[in-house]
């Protein structure tokens, strides 16, 4: 009975940790990371410039707001205004608004376009999402064909304990100082460090979402459809995320990792999963035969 009960709990606690480290948090974090990629810390930057927008606007308006509340009220022998209009006033708070948006929808919609364009891109990368892993399949490399496909899905101990929901306590299981239950797969995405990365995204049976919190954008997976997005990651390491579609019963259980790795290394890598040249089948030749005579 005690583990019939304890199943959901250790379940619900696996989600939560999972939702957290998918961004590397830091103790007392409270904002966002720059992320891994160029991309990524530009959408940091005009998130924070939205913020700081935001900040200055609050601050005067309850400014403004505050010093109404205290120092003009009927205790103090404050008067109703005599006036009920003003055309200057509402054009003045008409026309700050606007230019505020166009302030911040000019650097979001060139970032917008940029991460839209994925020429020029240096290596392709398939994926493909089931319910409930992840296909991987090289397509291109500098103009050659890998050849390397293969399918990514949860960590096999990390599947066993969340179905069993006993036997393992999820905070036990770390790498370094991040916790990776239920994000850790059998095989990671390998990826080189420095090139452009395009990725062409779609899906084989339900609708999913293939998100990466520091590549700075994600991409749904949809059958029938083909999307496509770029990155290009700056420092190797090890960068997680999830599928954010709801795509079905295990949809909180179809991790993503990507290993990036320093060119030299990756090349390394695909040489030892390029797969094996298919064997050339040889015919022995029959001999000649001879027509009977007569």
């Amino acid at each position: 009975m005690r583990r019939v009960l304890a199943a959901p709990a250790v379940v619900v606690l696996g989600l939560v940790a999972s939702a957290a480290a998918s961004a590397n948090p830091q103790p007392w974090q409270l904002n966002m990371t720059p992320g891994a990629s160029q991309t990524s810390r530009e959408v940091y930057d005009i998130h924070m410039l939205v913020l700081w927008i935001c900040v200055a606007i609050g601050v005067a308006v309850f400014g403004v707001m505050f010093v109404a509340m205290f120092r003009f009220r009927k205790s103090k022998g404050a008067v109703p205004a005599t006036w009920s209009h003003s055309t200057k006033l509402e054009a003045i708070w008409t026309i700050i608004p606007v230019l505020i948006l166009i302030a911040c929808a000019w650097p979001a919609t060139n970032l917008l376009i940029r991460m839209a364009d994925t020429s020029a891109s240096e290596m392709t990368i398939k994926i493909t999402g089931y319910q409930w892993k992840w296909r991987y399949e090289y397509v291109d490399y500098f103009g050659k064909q890998p050849g390397i496909n293969f399918v990514s899905s949860l960590e096999s101990q990390a599947n066993r304990t969340r179905q069993l929901g006993s036997g393992m306590d999820p905070r036990d299981i770390k790498v370094g100082d991040q916790a990776t239950y239920l994000l850790d797969v059998d095989k990671p995405l390998v990826l080189p460090v420095g090139v452009k990365v395009r990725f062409i995204i779609t899906a084989d049976d339900v609708i999913h979402s293939w998100w990466v919190p520091s590549l700075g954008w994600k991409q749904d997976a949809i059958p029938g459809i083909i999307n496509s997005a770029w990155t290009r990651i700056d420092e190797p390491g090890i960068y997680r995320g999830q599928c954010a579609e709801l795509c079905g019963r295990d949809h909180g259980f179809m991790p993503i990792v990507i290993k990036a790795l320093p060119k030299a290394e990756f090349e390394q890598w695909m040489t030892t999963q390029a797969p094996a040249p298919a064997a050339v089948a040889t015919a022995t030749p029959l001999a000649p035969t001879t027509a009977p005579q007569g």
